[in-house]
C-alpha cells in the first residue's frame, strides 16, 4: 500500500520539502490544468514524486511561488521526469519562471523504441504491469478537497514514472540510442514560453461565421467580445457560457427585442433570463458600430518550390519510409516533414551543411546523415 500523497500549500512546507529532495537522484512531475471548467485556463496541481514512490502535491491555486524547489528544477545533477512533457514544462516556466536542467521524457523514449501506443497508462501496463487508474480527463482540479479518486489519479501519473524511464532507457541503452533522447530532452527543456497575445479576429474563424454578411459579422464580433467579458467575469470557459453556433445564430437574426431571443438555437430560457438583456444590447452595438475591416494579416513570402525540389521531397519520403521499417522508427520521429521540406528547398551539400539545418538535431545527422544526403542527390 503506496502512503497517501503530502499536500504543500504553504511557503514553509514548500521549504521543508525542498529540503528533504535535496541531493535526491530524481522527482517525476506532472500538472494538472482546468481549461474545461475555468477561464482563463489555471494551473491547480504540481505533482512530484521521488523514487522511493512517495507523492506531493503541490496546491497552485494557494502557493504564490516554487523559489525553495527552484535549485531543484534547474540542478542537472537531479532528473525530472516527465512524460509527454511540453505542456508541463510551459505551465512552469509560465506560472513560475522555473527553469529546467537534466530532463527525460518517458513518452520521447518510447518514440524512439518504436513504441506506437504512447500513453502513459498503455506504457505502464506494457512495461511496469501497472494497471490504469480511472480517467479523470474531464474532472475539475480547481475543486477543494479533492476526491479520493481524483487523488489516486493524480498520484499514479507520477508514482511510476521514474522506474518506468529505468526501462525504456536500458532498452534504448541496448540500441544505442540514448544520446537520441538525450537531445530530445535538452530542446524540451529549453523549449520558450510563447507569448499569449489577444486575437481580436477570432470571431472570424467561428464556424458559419464565413456566410454572414459585413453587418452580420458586425454584430458576430460585438457578441463574441461581450461572451469573453462574461466568461472572464465568471471563470467559466466561452463555450460553457453561449456555444459559438449560438452566437452565429444570433448574428444572422440580429434579435431587437426580448421574443426574438425565442427558438434561438442554444440559447435555453434560463440562458434568456440570465444573458437576455445583455445580448440585445450587443446586437444593437453592432448594428452600428463601425463595419469590421478585413483581418491585416501580414503573409511571409512563399519559397518558390522547384521541379527539383519536388523531386527531392519525393525523394525523402521514399527514404523515410524505407528507413522507417529498418529502424523501427514511426516515420514522423525519423523525419518530419517540415524537415522534409526545408532540406528539398535548400539541400546541404555535406554533413557539416546538415548539422546547420535548424531543429534537424545531431542524432539524425550521426545515423542518418549519409543516407539522407544521398537521397538528396538522386534527382
Amino acid at each position: 500500500m503506496w502512503p497517501a500523497p503530502v499536500w504543500i500549500r504553504t511557503a514553509d512546507e514548500a521549504e521543508a520539502l525542498a529540503r528533504d529532495l535535496r541531493g535526491v537522484s530524481a522527482v517525476a512531475i506532472d500538472t494538472e490544468a482546468d481549461s474545461l471548467h475555468h477561464y482563463p485556463e489555471r494551473l491547480c496541481l504540481i505533482q512530484l514524486a521521488d523514487p522511493a514512490g512517495r507523492v506531493f502535491f503541490l496546491d497552485a491555486l494557494v502557493l504564490v511561488d516554487l523559489e525553495p524547489l527552484r535549485p531543484l528544477f534547474g540542478d542537472p545533477a537531479t532528473l525530472k521526469v516527465f512524460h509527454s512533457g511540453d505542456n508541463d514544462v510551459v505551465y512552469l516556466k509560465r506560472r513560475f519562471g522555473l527553469a529546467f536542467a537534466g530532463l527525460s521524457d518517458t513518452m520521447l523514449a518510447a518514440r524512439f523504441l518504436g513504441v506506437r501506443e504512447l500513453g502513459l497508462e498503455r506504457l505502464l501496463l506494457k512495461y511496469m504491469d501497472v494497471p490504469a487508474a480511472r480517467s479523470q480527463q474531464k474532472t475539475d482540479w480547481a475543486r477543494r478537497p479533492l476526491t479520493p479518486p481524483q487523488e489516486h489519479y493524480a498520484a499514479e501519473d507520477v508514482r511510476h514514472l521514474i522506474p518506468l524511464r529505468e526501462r525504456l532507457v536500458a532498452d534504448l541503452r541496448a540500441i544505442q540510442r540514448v544520446s537520441w533522447l538525450e537531445e530530445e530532452c535538452e530542446a524540451l527543456a529549453a523549449l520558450p514560453v510563447p507569448e499569449r497575445p489577444s486575437d481580436e479576429d477570432s470571431y472570424r474563424r467561428i464556424r458559419g461565421a464565413s456566410r454572414l454578411p459585413p453587418r452580420g459579422l458586425a454584430v458576430l464580433r460585438v457578441l463574441y467580445l461581450q461572451r469573453e467579458a462574461w466568461a472572464r467575469a465568471e471563470h467559466r470557459p466561452p463555450f460553457k457560457v453561449l456555444s459559438p453556433e449560438t452566437l452565429v445564430a444570433l448574428a444572422e437574426r440580429a434579435p431587437a427585442e426580448p421574443a426574438a431571443l425565442q427558438g434561438v438555437p442554444g440559447l435555453s430560457p434560463r440562458l434568456v433570463e440570465r444573458y437576455g438583456e445583455g445580448l440585445l444590447a450587443a446586437t444593437a452595438r453592432g448594428l452600428t458600430e463601425r463595419l469590421p475591416e478585413p483581418p491585416r494579416v501580414p503573409r511571409p513570402a512563399r519559397p518558390v518550390v522547384t521541379t527539383a525540389s519536388r523531386h527531392r521531397a519525393e525523394s525523402l519520403k521514399k527514404w523515410r519510409t524505407e528507413a522507417s521499417e529498418g529502424s523501427g522508427l514511426d516515420p514522423g520521429v525519423l523525419l518530419p516533414q517540415r524537415l522534409i521540406d526545408a532540406l528539398a528547398l535548400d539541400p546541404p551539400a555535406d554533413l557539416a551543411g546538415l548539422r546547420g539545418v535548424p531543429g534537424l538535431r545531431r542524432w539524425r545527422v550521426d545515423a542518418f546523415g549519409p543516407a539522407i544526403l544521398a537521397a538528396l542527390k538522386t534527382t
